[in-house]
């Protein structure tokens, strides 16, 4: 009878215990899913939930401030989730922050976050309000990219090894490069050539420069020429007058030619000149034409004399004959 007692007592200790124990556990689960606690139920929409499961965490900043409710299709390309955020948690939530899916570390389960969005300011949420979702890559899209940026890379490494293995045997330009004794002498002395083709360029042109700082371009005439335009119209109308006496002289040759042409045929040069009237008077029009270049040749000489380019030159002159004089 004892013995059946102690029994007793000790499975009705065995009961009370798992019952307290059942009780503890429904208690911090349901506290944990926000069963018993007062909540606010909020709402996104994803295209892609990413593995999502019922139950996962709903954090906030780093912070678990719920968990995920409910999951269902809204249409082909959206999926609505319902999520359970405890309402003092949820004081803090502004109803512009955002809704992503995220994985919790690399091969972890998944979670929903809340990210503040301090760039637009609104009020803070409340029961049955939607959160905008934003979308982020996914750990198996970044391990596709991943696996084919590998594969890219090893077939990259084999087109490097048969471009590597081409040159070893002395094919292509670059082969011929590594293997062609004679080539390589060939480009080395074709870039000493050219080493010395730029020097040579270099010295012409440190040479020039040289010649074009000494020029005086406030004295001299190169210098005048290129800043007065006066002195440059001037320069340019004795050039045109000079080559107007030019061809007149010419012709005055041409004229002195056939002159002296018809002294050396027919019956004698006076008696040709006495008897020939046109003769005479085409050798009139010459001397004329003789006398008036050279008074157009003279007029040209003293305009250069008094012309500012050619002034001192003739100054010069001057001085040095002068200076002649003085030493007969």
């Amino acid at each position: 009878m004892k013995s059946n007692s102690g029994q007793n007592l000790k499975l009705g200790i065995l009961i009370v215990a798992g019952l307290t124990i059942f009780t503890l556990g429904v208690y911090f689960i349901g506290n944990k899913q926000n069963l018993f606690g007062d909540s606010i139920m909020l709402s996104s929409v994803f295209k892609n939930v990413n593995g999502l499961q019922l139950g996962n965490n709903v954090r906030y900043s780093g912070v678990n401030v719920g968990t995920v409710k409910n999951i269902k299709f809204l249409n082909d390309t959206a999926i609505c989730v319902d999520m359970l955020i405890d309402r003092e948690s949820g004081n803090l939530i502004k109803h512009s922050s955002l809704a992503t899916i995220n994985s919790d570390g690399l091969v972890g389960s998944m979670v929903l976050n809340i990210l503040p969005n301090s760039e637009v300011s609104s009020r803070t949420i409340k029961e049955g309000d939607t959160l905008k979702s934003l979308s982020q890559v996914a750990t198996a899209d970044m391990l596709n990219t991943l696996n084919q940026t590998n594969e890219n890379a090893a077939l990259l490494t084999a087109d490097l090894l048969k471009i590597t293995n081409s040159i070893n045997a002395g094919e292509g330009v670059l082969g011929d490069l590594l293997k062609n004794e004679t080539l390589a002498q060939n480009i080395q002395e074709s870039a000493a050539n050219l080493n010395e083709t730029t020097n040579s360029a270099r010295e012409g042109l440190n040479k020039l420069n040289r010649i074009l700082n000494a020029v005086d371009y406030e004295n001299s005439v190169a210098g005048l020429l290129l800043s007065d335009s006066t002195a440059q119209k001037s320069f340019s109308s004795i050039i045109e007058d000079l080559k107007t006496t030019s061809s007149q002289i010419k012709e005055i040759s041409a004229d002195l030619g056939e002159f002296s042409n018809s002294l050396n045929s027919g019956k004698g040069a006076l008696n040709y000149v006495v008897e020939d009237t046109s003769f005479v008077n085409h050798l009139d029009k010459s001397m004329q034409n003789i006398e008036e270049a050279t008074f157009r040749f003279n007029q040209n000489m003293e305009a250069l004399k008094h012309n500012i380019l050619f002034r001192g030159y003739f100054r010069k002159l001057e001085r040095q004959k002068a200076r002649e004089e003085r030493k007969q």
